[in-house]
């Protein structure tokens, strides 16, 4: 998926595991599918999950979960992973590795969900993160941080995407992101990347996961959900008034979605089909038409 990635592969999580966890060494492993971006997954047992970093930028994930979670988790209406256990790296794995409480659910898709449901659970999640006390939290980073800031990353973004998506429609909706009005207020506690990490039971959400991006930053990087193929028309309205989203934040929403879709179609587009697909839905949400 990425060219610098390192390989991982059972036969390493099992001498990874033997070496420095030979309490878990005997449970029985299942690769989870489909893998993120940043990691390889497997469950462990029943009750255990093991997540390797697979590429650089995601290695300081590990030690900033194992901080955070069990600090945020007590504040959350749903569940989020507990750190167990942190791996060293090795010879021959050259990362931190984390081995986490496996959170029952399965991945959310629009087809698994109560659409208005899981709109009103979802908004209810952002309220009770946004209210935690985020003084002391991780600053901003990557979509978490004001617009202007990473203008330069979504032009060349919008730049490489031209050959699949109508370019200057996207620079629209980006330059008219970057026109409204910044967060007003102190940075709150945000996810950073809700897509693609809810889960749900009986059409309800059920826990979150992947805490990698959290910080405290602009609350319209968690907003840009409703742009997902997790929403319809509908449900997105419903999210959005139960936040009481106002239009500048909204505005930054797609802002921070052009980026997201724009530099993740390109990138992904012959590695991670499902990524690919999410990003074209976006696109097209947000009025981009696409390219043959």
């Amino acid at each position: 998926m990425h060219a610098d990635e390192v390989h991982v592969d059972q036969r390493l999580v099992r001498r990874l595991l033997a070496a420095q966890f030979p309490q878990f060494a005997g449970l029985p492993l299942t690769i989870v599918e489909p893998w993120g971006t940043d990691n390889g997954i497997w469950r462990l047992g029943d009750d255990l999950v093991i997540r390797l970093p697979r590429i650089h930028w995601a290695a300081a994930q590990v030690e900033h979960e194992a901080a955070w979670l069990p600090r945020l988790a007590p504040h959350l209406p749903v569940a989020i992973p507990e750190p167990v256990a942190i791996g060293e790296a090795t010879s021959d794995y050259p990362y931190r590795w984390a081995v986490h409480r496996w959170l029952p659910g399965t991945p959310a898709v629009l087809d698994r969900l109560d659409p208005i449901r899981f709109a009103h659970d979802l908004a209810a999640f952002i309220r009770s993160l946004q209210g935690v006390d985020a003084r002391d939290a991780p600053p901003a980073r990557g979509r978490a941080r004001p617009l202007h800031e990473y203008d330069t990353s979504t032009r060349h973004a919008m730049k490489g995407a031209h050959r699949l998506i109508d370019a200057d429609v996207a620079v629209q909706v980006w330059e008219d992101a970057l026109r409204a009005e910044p967060h007003p207020g102190p940075p709150v506690w945000v996810h950073g990347d809700l897509e693609g990490n809810c889960l749900v039971d009986c059409g309800r959400l059920s826990g979150v996961i992947d805490w990698g991006s959290s910080c405290a930053g602009d609350p319209a990087v968690d907003i840009q959900v409703v742009w997902s193929p997790l929403f319809t028309e509908r449900s997105l309205r419903a999210c959005i008034e139960a936040l009481g989203v106002d239009d500048a934040t909204l505005a930054r929403s797609r802002g921070a979605s052009i980026n997201q879709a724009c530099a993740a179609l390109p990138y992904y587009l012959n590695t991670h089909s499902e990524i690919v697909a999410r990003s074209r839905h976006k696109l097209q949400a947000l009025g981009v038409p696409l390219r043959d």
